[in-house]
């Protein structure tokens, strides 16, 4: 190399990879930042509760794992107990979106009926409608019908189609798939309700695991919604069982709910990690193959 090209900089594919790495550089900088009060829960979780808020860094002088062991057993039932009432009420409301959502969602997409525009414009709107706005008259039907502290007020609206912004994401999916595949399914003798069983079900695959890990996470994660309309301990999810760790008129173990914290984590980190393909193929995609 001259010397009039050592002069005149480096490179561009040197360049290149400089910038690259400052780029990687910051997205890990900015990760460790995100991740750190996660970091920071599961070293709490290994320390006596009276060293927790005494030592905010994250080195551990030693394992302290009577946390997990009192944490399972320290509320009026096992640790496990809130999580079978977590599963059922996610179950429920994944079926329910799955089912209800995708026949919606087909409605809008292939059939067509008066208002359809008008309709798919209101259904819309509701994304903007904030929850606590409907919180009250909903509380005031579950309560006419007897369904307070039951998990139906959790469960039976997932099965009415409300939550709208997945209805969008499948009618969007379903605009992608070719109209050709229904026209042929026709001419077979099908009906509505098998093409959409045999053609279009088949082909949402990507759509309905988005939709299924959304609503797992959202679901999991609802305190507010159990706040409201659960009030019997045995009927608790895990949210509110997190609740019961903290008294604010005796000590509060904190110990024991990060470790509980911990764990009611694994669920959602293996929902995730077994679900992020058909995520990003379903956000992405646009139905046809």
């Amino acid at each position: 190399m001259t010397d009039v090209d050592s002069m005149a900089g480096p490179r561009p594919d040197a360049a290149s990879r400089l910038r690259s790495a400052g780029k990687h550089a910051l997205l890990i900088a900015a990760s460790l930042v995100m991740i750190y009060p996660l970091v920071w829960m599961l070293v709490s979780s290994l320390r006596p509760t009276e060293v927790i808020f005494r030592t905010p860094g994250l080195w551990l002088n030693e394992l302290y794992l009577d946390n997990y062991i009192e944490g399972w057993t320290a509320l009026a039932r096992p640790f496990d107990w809130y999580i079978v009432n977590s599963g059922i009420v996610v179950a429920g409301a994944v079926i329910g979106n799955l089912l209800s959502c995708s026949l919606a969602a087909y409605a809008f997409a292939r059939l067509k009926f008066r208002l359809r525009t008008l309709w798919f414009a209101i259904m819309l709107m509701t994304i903007m409608l904030p929850f606590h706005v409907v919180i009250v008259p909903q509380y005031i039907v579950f309560n006419t019908f007897g369904m307070v502290n039951t998990f139906l007020p959790l469960v039976l609206p997932k099965f009415l189609a409300t939550d709208a912004f997945f209805v969008f994401l499948m009618v969007q999916f379903i605009r992608g798939i070719p109209r050709e595949l229904d026209e042929a399914a026709r001419i077979d003798g099908c009906g509505h309700f098998r093409i959409f069983f045999r053609i279009i079900i088949p082909l949402m695959v990507p759509a309905l695991a988005t939709a299924a890990i959304f609503t797992f996470i959202w679901t999991w994660s609802d305190f507010f919604t159990s706040l409201i309309y659960l009030t019997a301990p045995d009927m608790y999810t895990v949210p509110l069982a997190l609740r019961s760790f903290l008294d604010a008129t005796s000590g509060s173990n904190w110990g024991a709910m990060f470790a509980m914290s911990i764990v009611s984590l694994v669920p959602l980190f293996l929902v995730f990690l077994f679900g992020q393909k058909y995520l990003l193929q379903g956000i992405a995609t646009t139905g046809g193959k």
